[in-house]
């Protein structure tokens, strides 16, 4: 029987991955999400506090200094810890390979009956990386490590990803305050200003992750909604007992 042409769907065209980038992204949206969010969070807390603009403002530059310094030096110390304990794994994997090579083969083997391999492919698979120590290396990596050559992270770039990006999302929340004498009117701008550069990382997640733009920006936006409100409360609690 012949295929209805009409039936018959149009292949999707190629879409790229990401690319070199997709690493990073961990870092590029924590860091300027952190920024948005806790300077927000904080400035909100000390306008409800009873700070004036000045006391705002100086707290609101501290914090980003701050967070900025921490946030780097964070994601440095903890990028080049994990790849100093990758690098440590692999060296005893080669040893593995060397001194027990058998038992390396049979974890391979039993990798591939996971990944739905058929069964009558499997040994001559198995034969193929035996050929080689690097092949079952590489092979460890994948399957046993989670880890592709590619996806290895720089500490630098990932330090500078986050504290640089922390420093920009900080930005909307610090301005206002510059500009305005009005706590209340810094405020009311730097609410707007940090909920729309929320939604915009959310719409930018959204965009690089495939899914609902409307959706992740709004997200973003209610969560940074909810704890402005209550570092509004505690803020407003603490300045009455302080003060």
């Amino acid at each position: 029987m012949a295929f209805d042409k009409e039936m018959v769907s149009e292949p999707a065209p190629y879409e790229p991955h990401i690319g070199e980038t997709r690493q990073y992204w961990r870092d590029i949206i924590l860091g300027v999400n952190d920024g948005l969010v806790s300077i927000f969070l904080l400035v909100v807390g000390v306008v409800g506090g009873g700070l004036d603009t000045n006391q705002v403002l100086l707290t609101a530059l501290a914090g980003a200094v701050a967070g900025a310094i921490s946030m780097a030096a964070g994601e440095y110390l903890a990028t080049k810890s994990q790849d100093e304990v990758l690098e440590a794994e692999l060296r005893l994997e080669r040893i593995h390979i060397r001194d027990h090579r058998q038992q390396e083969l049979d974890q391979l083997r039993d990798m591939f009956v996971d990944m739905g391999i058929h069964s009558d492919d499997i040994e001559s698979m198995v034969a193929a990386f035996d050929r080689s120590d690097e092949a079952i290396l590489n092979a460890m990596k994948a399957l046993e490590f989670g880890f592709i050559e590619s996806e290895r992270r720089s500490p630098y770039r990932a330090m500078a990803a986050s504290g640089v990006l922390f420093l920009v999302g900080s930005f909307p929340s610090v301005i206002p305050f510059l500009v305005f004498d009005s706590t209340r009117v810094a405020l009311v701008w730097a609410t707007f200003l940090a909920l729309g550069g929320l939604f915009l990382v959310g719409v930018v997640k959204a965009r690089v992750a495939r899914h609902s733009w409307l959706r992740s920006g709004l997200e973003n936006m209610v969560i940074a909604g909810i704890g402005g409100v209550l570092a509004w409360l505690i803020g407003d609690a603490a300045g009455g007992v302080l003060t």
